[in-house]
């Protein structure tokens, strides 16, 4: 099986998203915001809601399958797999990383 070499805070992001929110929020700069499903999740307490909520109404799994670069930012192609209509999908997390954190994150289609 192929491994990604995903950075290190990409890494622990995808192995918290194992966890809950507060594993989640803690790979983010205190600064740090999420934006899925047309809406921006900003600091640590935000960005946990928005992790438990997922969890919640999507019961997911995600696993990323490809890595790339676009500028400044890591985009990481990920299969998504749970409880929603289409499942399973691969959705674009697009990371921008600062000071050994990430500091903002997209999820897109």
């Amino acid at each position: 099986m192929h491994t990604l070499d995903l950075p290190e805070p990409i890494a622990a992001y995808f192995e918290a998203d194992r966890q809950d929110g507060a594993a989640v929020a803690r790979c983010f700069n205190d600064d740090g915001v999420v934006r899925d499903e047309g809406r921006t999740h900003s600091g640590p307490a935000q960005i946990a809601d928005w992790k438990a909520a997922m969890d919640t109404k999507y019961d997911y799994v995600a696993r990323p399958l490809a890595l790339a670069q676009n500028g400044g930012a890591y985009v990481v192609t990920t299969h998504v797999s749970g409880a929603f209509p289409g499942s399973p999908v691969n959705l674009r997390y697009t990371f921008t990383l600062a000071r050994g954190r990430i500091a903002a994150l997209e999820i897109a289609p």
